[in-house]
């Protein structure tokens, strides 16, 4: 539970507890499970502060800083955390959904098994972040840096994507299913036995991917860069090739069944 001290300078206004903060270093903030719904906590200084299990709830944390914070479990359904700086935070079965988290920095933070599905991280920074398990779905990730990150069987369903950077990162056994991914940057990207099924890739940079035994039935990979891609045991039925470069790919046991070729010399 909140320690009540604590939880009565928060809520006594930003100077207060800014000022009572910089005056004891020393004390570790505790405002585990403490109701926070719907308060206004703009530009507050919360890094390291314990907050598990607290109700956030449509709160106001713009530009709010929680780095390093510990907020498992805890509630931000419709938060607004636009360019708040999250980066390290623990964020692990935390329900965000809703929330609006545009420009926010969530690098280096754990979110395994947070929900953030309808989440708006259009621009986030989410770069070496664990996010396995993580529920993206209808999440709107447009331009978002997710470098690196850990995002094995998270839910990407009918997420946008579009030219976002997931360089490196593992997707592996991720759903994808209808995600909006044109112009997407995958270099490297581990997608074994993602499922990318009616997902569109059309101008994807899909450069030295792994898309071993990866379902792509019904996608749209017009114009996508997939040189040097892995794609052994690939499913491409009925998928859309046309303009893709596939050169240098490996195409041993891929599925072809119906699946709309690219010119022969982008693939030979």
């Amino acid at each position: 539970m909140a320690n009540r001290e604590h939880l009565g300078l928060l809520k006594a206004g930003a100077v207060i507890w800014t000022e009572w903060k910089q005056n004891n270093p020393q004390i570790q903030p505790d405002l585990s499970a403490a109701n926070l719904e719907g308060d206004n906590l703009r530009g507050a200084n919360l890094q390291g502060v314990n907050l598990s299990k607290a109700d956030l709830a449509n709160a106001l944390l713009v530009r709010a800083n929680l780095s390093n914070a510990e907020l498992s479990g805890a509630n931000l359904y419709k938060a607004l955390l636009i360019e708040a700086n999250l980066n390290s935070a623990n964020f692990s079965v935390a329900n965000l959904s809703g929330a609006t988290l545009s420009q926010a920095d969530l690098s280096d933070a754990n979110l395994i098994g947070a929900d953030l599905s309808e989440t708006n991280l259009r621009g986030a920074v989410l770069a070496h972040a664990n996010l396995i398990g993580t529920d993206f779905k209808d999440a709107n990730l447009r331009d978002a840096d997710l470098d690196a990150a850990k995002l094995i069987r998270a839910n990407l369903c009918f997420a946008n994507l579009i030219e976002a950077n997931l360089i490196g990162a593992d997707l592996s056994e991720a759903s994808l299913y209808k995600a909006e991914m044109l112009g997407a940057y995958l270099y490297k990207t581990d997608l074994y036995k993602a499922n990318l099924t009616k997902a569109h890739l059309s101008g994807a940079y899909l450069l030295s991917a792994n898309l071993n035994e990866a379902d792509l039935s019904q996608a749209d990979l017009s114009w996508a860069n997939l040189r040097r891609a892995n794609l052994t045991g690939a499913n491409l039925r009925k998928a859309n090739l046309r303009g893709a470069d596939l050169r240098g790919a490996n195409l041993s046991g891929v599925n072809f069944q119906e699946t709309i070729m690219p010119d022969s010399s982008r693939h030979d």
